[in-house]
C-alpha cells in the first residue's frame, strides 16, 4: 500500500487512461473481498483508487460519494460505476459494475439453491461471525471518512446532528432531510474560497446522453405499471417490483430491504422466512447488498425464477440508479465549481458521515453485537484493520472462525 502523502495524479491525466479489462480486474478483486456493506465499500474504494492506484484525487472522490449518497439507488455501486466511467468510458463503467457485482450475485444464487446446508448450528455461527467482521470493517470506514470529511468543528457538528436525526428515524424521507440539512448548514458555516478540486471532473457523458438517461428513467418508472394494467405478464410484474424498489430508495444498502419485503412478501411471492434467510446471507457475502435481488429473483414463486429470475432482478434493481446517475453527471461539474456549491458539498459530505455513523449503530451494530464475546471479536477485528493494517479478507476469515467457535453462546 502506498503512503497517504503520495499525491494522486491530476484529473487531466486520468480520463480514459485505463482499459476496461484493467477496470474489470480491479473491481473484481474488490467484489471478492468487500465485506461490510455500502459504508465499508466507500472506504475500500478510497483505499484502492485514491490512495493505492491514484486513479483520482481525494476531493473528486468525496464529491462523487456525496453525489451518489444524494441520488436514489445503490450508492457504493454508483460510485464504482462513476470511477470506471472516468477511467475507460461506458465500457469501463459496465466493467466496474460487473466486477463488483458478479461475485456476490453468484454466491447468493448459490445460496438460494443450497440454503438448507447453512441452516444448522455451525452454519448460523458462520453467518454470525461474518456479521461481526462487518462491524469491524464498517467502523474502520466510518472513522476514516470522518477524519477526511469532518476535519473541523463545524463539519463535525453537522455530522453529529445528522446522525442524531437519522437515529430517530431511518426512513428515506428523513435521510434526504438530513442530507439537505447538511447542504444548508454547509452554506452557512463552511464557506471558504474555491479549492483546487474545481478542476473539471473527467466524465465522458454528454448532456444529450444525460437527458436521454433521465427520460428513460421516468418513462420506465411510469410506464411499467401502465403495462401491467394493460396485460399482467409475470416477467413485467417481477421487473417492475425490482425497478421500483431501486428507483425509490435513498442511501442504498439496508434501506432497500423494507421496500423489497413489501414488494415480495406482501403479495405472497416469497415467504417471510425465506426472505429473512436471504437477508442474512446477503449481509455475509462481499459486494453490494443490492445483489439480494439475485437471491429473490432465484426463489420467487412467479416465473421467471432461477438463474433467469436472478438476472432480471439484478438488472431491474440496479438500472434506475445508474440511469439517474448518468443523467446527473454532466450537470454536476457546473455546480461543484462554485463557491456556494462547494460549501454546500462540505456540509453534505459531513452529513453523509453522520448518516453512515447512524447506519453503523443500526442495523450493523444492533443486529450483530449481542454478547461480550461478540464485542471482543469486533474490537479485535477493528484493531487489526486500523492499527496492524491486516487485509480485510483475513479479518473476515478470523471472525467467521470465531463465530463458529461461539456456537451455542447466543
Amino acid at each position: 500500500m502506498l503512503n497517504d502523502d503520495r499525491q494522486p495524479r491530476s484529473n487531466s491525466e486520468v480520463l480514459a487512461s485505463h482499459s476496461p479489462f484493467e477496470v474489470l480486474r480491479a473491481f473484481l478483486k474488490l467484489g471478492l473481498i468487500s465485506f461490510g456493506g455500502p459504508i465499508a465499500h466507500i472506504g475500500y474504494f478510497r483505499d484502492e483508487f485514491v490512495v493505492r492506484r491514484r486513479w483520482l484525487d481525494d476531493a473528486t472522490y468525496t464529491d462523487l460519494v456525496a453525489l451518489c449518497q444524494f441520488l436514489p439507488g445503490p450508492a457504493s455501486s454508483q460510485v464504482g460505476f462513476s470511477i470506471g466511467l472516468m477511467q475507460a468510458g461506458y465500457l469501463g463503467g459496465f466493467a466496474a459494475w460487473t466486477g463488483f457485482t458478479l461475485p456476490s450475485a453468484i454466491a447468493l444464487v448459490g445460496f438460494a439453491y443450497g440454503a438448507h446446508a447453512l441452516l444448522g448450528t455451525v452454519g448460523m455461527g458462520l453467518l454470525h461471525g461474518l456479521r461481526l467482521a462487518a462491524v469491524a470493517i464498517v467502523a474502520q470506514a466510518v472513522v476514516g471518512m470522518a477524519q477526511t470529511l469532518c476535519p473541523d468543528r463545524q463539519r463535525a457538528s453537522i455530522a453529529v446532528l445528522a446522525m442524531v436525526l437519522i437515529l430517530y428515524s431511518s426512513s428515506s424521507i428523513v435521510q434526504i432531510g438530513a442530507i439537505l440539512f447538511g447542504g444548508v448548514a454547509g452554506l452557512l458555516v463552511c464557506r471558504t474560497p474555491p479549492t483546487s478540486s474545481t478542476a473539471p471532473m473527467p466524465m465522458p457523458v454528454s448532456r444529450r446522453v444525460a437527458v436521454a438517461a433521465l427520460t428513460t428513467f421516468v418513462l420506465m418508472l411510469v410506464g411499467l405499471p401502465v403495462l401491467l394494467r394493460i396485460g399482467s405478464h409475470p416477467g413485467i410484474a417481477l421487473f417492475d417490483a425490482f425497478y421500483r424498489s431501486g428507483a425509490l430508495v435513498f442511501g442504498g444498502g439496508h434501506v432497500v430491504l423494507p421496500l423489497l419485503r413489501d414488494a415480495f412478501v406482501a403479495p405472497g411471492w416469497v415467504s417471510d422466512s425465506t426472505f429473512l434467510a436471504g437477508y442474512g446471507a446477503a449481509q455475509a457475502v462481499p459486494g453490494p447488498l443490492f445483489t439480494f435481488a439475485a437471491y429473490l429473483g432465484a426463489v420467487v414463486q412467479p416465473t421467471p425464477h432461477g438463474v433467469a429470475g436472478a438476472a432480471l432482478g439484478l438488472i431491474g434493481i440496479f438500472l434506475p440508479g445508474m440511469l439517474i446517475l448518468v443523467g446527473t453527471l454532466p450537470f454536476w461539474d457546473i455546480l461543484r465549481s462554485r463557491t456556494g456549491a462547494q460549501a454546500a458539498m462540505r456540509g453534505i459530505n459531513a452529513a453523509v458521515v453522520g448518516l453512515l455513523g447512524a447506519a453503523l449503530y443500526r442495523p450493523v451494530w444492533t443486529s450483530s453485537i449481542i454478547t461480550t464475546a461478540d464485542l471482543s471479536v469486533a474490537l479485535i477485528g477493528f484493531v487489526l484493520l486500523t492499527a496492524w493494517r491486516v487485509p480485510p479478507l483475513w479479518v473476515v476469515i478470523l471472525a467467521a472462525l470465531a463465530g463458529m467457535l461461539m456456537v451455542g453462546t447466543h
